[in-house]
């Protein structure tokens, strides 16, 4: 065997003298694929920022041989030169790791400049040709769009594009795929593989998603708590884990768990030509005097029973979150859509009562819960609107039981009521979302992407609760997502969405077991 490329042994790193990495090592060879997996909190991405001395505040021992220099021993200047032209990142969510103030372009061109030395006219040439050679359409006019003015897909390319533009011998890719679909999930592995073939480059890919570990890695290491607990082939660990996390990795894909009741109930939704357009500015001349229109949801009808659950499955930019809105009234339609028998009014005042039957959860729970209100004011909000007349103590009583609900009690959290959403995992915030909608007693939950800013641990823990309490209350749900899993897992009848239009939709058996149309096998083949 030759030389290991990289060659880590006892990295321990720490934050104000708590140690967070404990004596991690692992070696890379050159061309090697080398899944880093785990948790959030598992100190796979620390361990990854490490390597290059980015982790900021972190104080780093251990040694990280790179060839023939240990990485923690160069200084600044030394180091510096190695980032990016030998050792490269793509980070985990390119619309932050992108400067917005300057074209996808010049970001790549001076990388470029600044490491090859190349003029100006000779690395945007590079930069169009790299972006090029990822697959975005019309490299050169990418080249001169800002990151806001890509999609998530060609962001990451762009990414991608920027890290191989002096090509590295070595490639730390942190959770390159987890905010995009699964077919853009796949393109994007296809393409790492081949730049990874051509260039001959090694791959340490950062990730919890295990689909990805499968098709993508040669070897696997698993990490929780800091520690490396198990590494090896992939084949032999996915298959024969030895370690206890890594078996609970394993089977936390979703499980079914639904209530399969009659469906011959009166609809608790339901739509009839239902259809949301955008105005949009016409350009030149026309653009003075007329707008345009932009359709994000072509006319469809759906129906939602209680006790069931629709799931609305597609890819970003397919219409199913426009779809959700125009179902919580939140957005203008055509056609009809009436909740328990009501139509949405677009006035707050005559709303309010279909407010309490319809409420949501939102995909990422960080963003949606107010960081200055304390759970109480946050899950008790619901109450003031809908039961103003309520007493404090009766109103903190059903805060509690709705907490206790979704698993969340004072003995498991001391002074619960009176802590901020920053103190709780994604978990327990999610859980907090869910606890939130619940309070007013609702008929019907819409779950914008529950769960795809979680772990696969806890996303399984989430997806339990719900099922569990829709056994218990009946409640319906419109599940819009672009998990394959998570439908399978949850939904009774499916809507597969693509540009705004409904491709296929049946029970979630006919259509996922088996597919008509095209785009539907190809999301049911990403999945699996």
């Amino acid at each position: 065997m030759t030389a290991p490329l990289l060659d880590v042994r006892g990295l321990r790193v720490s934050f104000g003298g708590k140690e967070v990495v404990h004596g991690v090592d692992f070696s890379l060879q050159p061309g090697e694929k080398l899944a880093l997996v785990g948790e959030s909190g598992s100190g796979k991405t620390v361990t990854a920022l490490s390597l290059l001395k980015l982790a900021l505040n972190a104080d780093v021992a251990g040694q990280v041989r790179f060839g023939e220099r240990d990485l923690l021993a160069l200084s600044g200047r030394e180091l510096r030169a190695v980032r990016g032209s030998e050792v490269a990142m793509i980070f985990q969510e390119p619309m932050t790791a992108l400067n917005p103030l300057f074209t996808v372009g010049d970001q790549i061109a001076e990388v470029l400049e600044l490491k090859q030395g190349l003029a100006r006219r000779e690395s945007m040439q590079a930069a169009i040709e790299l972006l090029a050679d990822t697959g975005i359409p019309e490299p050169q006019r990418r080249a001169q769009a800002f990151p806001h003015q890509l999609s998530g897909g060609q962001r990451q390319r762009a990414m991608i594009a920027m890290a191989l533009a002096c090509q590295p011998r070595l490639l730390l890719a942190d959770e390159p795929t987890t905010a995009l679909d699964v077919t853009l999930r796949g393109q994007m592995l296809d393409l790492l593989s081949r730049l990874q073939a051509r260039n001959g480059m090694a791959v340490l890919l950062i990730t919890h998603d295990l689909h990805l570990v499968r098709k993508f890695a040669d070897r696997v290491a698993v990490m929780e708590n800091g520690h490396l607990v198990e590494q090896g082939p992939v084949a032999q660990v996915l298959a024969q884990p030895q370690h206890p996390y890594t078996r609970k990795l394993i089977d936390s894909r979703p499980v079914r768990d639904v209530m399969e009741g009659p469906d011959a109930q009166p609809p608790l939704m339901q739509a009839e030509g239902l259809g949301v357009t955008y105005p949009v500015k016409l350009p030149g001349l026309r653009g003075w005097f007329r707008k345009g229109a932009f359709t994000a949801v072509k006319p469809l009808d759906l129906t939602l029973v209680p006790g069931r659950t629709l799931g609305v499955v597609g890819e970003s930019g397919s219409g199913k979150s426009t779809l959700a809105l125009a179902a919580l009234g939140l957005l203008p339609h055509t056609g009809t859509l009436r909740v328990a028998g009501q139509a949405w009014s677009g006035r707050a005042a005559n709303d309010r009562a279909l407010r309490r039957v319809a409420q949501v959860v939102f995909q990422d729970p960080f963003s949606s819960l107010s960081p200055r209100m304390t759970v109480e004011e946050i899950v008790g909000e619901g109450l003031r609107v809908h039961a103003p007349g309520l007493a404090i103590a009766a109103r903190r009583e059903r805060v509690l039981a709705a907490l206790a609900d979704v698993g969340l009690g004072e003995t498991q959290f001391p002074g619960l009521l009176a802590r901020y959403p920053h103190e709780f995992s994604g978990g327990q915030r999610q859980r907090l979302a869910i606890a939130r909608a619940l309070i007013v007693q609702p008929a019907l939950l819409v779950l914008d992407e529950p769960t795809s800013a979680l772990d696969v641990t806890i996303q399984k823990q989430v997806l339990g609760l719900l099922q569990r309490l829709q056994r218990e209350r009946g409640l319906s749900y419109l599940l819009i997502t672009h998990d394959v899993d998570v439908i399978r897992a949850m939904a009774h009848d499916v809507m597969v969405m693509k540009d705004g239009d409904v491709v296929e939709s049946g029970s979630v058996d006919d259509v996922l077991s088996r597919p008509k149309q095209a785009y539907t096998q190809r999301l049911v083949a990403a999945a699996a």
